[in-house]
């Protein structure tokens, strides 16, 4: 049961190849993530927005927070990945800004950051040919990974995320 709260949709599966990952279908995903987190949290009252979302877990507020860090560190690695020769990331620490003060904050603030956020990513990434899609940058702890990779890794990580909070939902029967 533990481990079906924690991934909800499984744990990250990256694909073998280019092909097998769907991209434009990613793309999309990437997209329509902010519309989706905000017709889902809309009724939620604030009580609601406190809930972990599984023991020992983010709160939905913190989770909302984290999609906002996470995915603006995925905007800027894109950036860099197009612009910059083979550049060296810099991972951050999850656990140390979910602890940050910002992270009380309501969530509206981080909902119009993610849209807004997304709105010109998904401009760079609808407009990337394919050999952009093997540009690559290196992730400290992971080794290399070219856009494709990260393309299906934060389409994944928004699935991800949004999982814990309808499926919470569902357990609470908060409809």
């Amino acid at each position: 049961m533990e481990q079906n709260l924690r991934y909800p949709i499984g744990p990250e599966q990256s694909p073998a190849s280019y092909g097998e990952a769907n991209i434009p279908e990613r793309i999309d995903e990437i997209e329509h993530l902010p519309k989706q987190l905000t017709r889902t949290l809309h009724p939620l009252t604030r009580p609601q927005l406190e809930t972990p979302y599984r023991p020992g877990g983010w709160t939905v507020r913190q989770v909302i927070h984290h999609i906002a860090d996470s995915h603006m560190n995925g905007f800027i690695r894109t950036k860099w990945a197009l612009t910059e020769d083979l550049p060296t990331i810099k991972p951050y620490e999850q656990e140390k800004w979910a602890a940050l003060s910002d992270y009380q904050a309501p969530v509206s603030t981080s909902l119009d950051l993610i849209t807004s956020l997304h709105s010109r990513w998904e401009i760079i990434l609808h407009r990337l040919s394919k050999q952009q899609m093997f540009i690559q940058y290196i992730h400290p702890e992971s080794g290399k990974q070219s856009l494709w990779q990260h393309i299906f890794h934060y389409a994944w990580h928004g699935r991800h995320h949004l999982a814990h909070i309808t499926q919470l939902i569902e357990r609470k029967n908060w409809h």
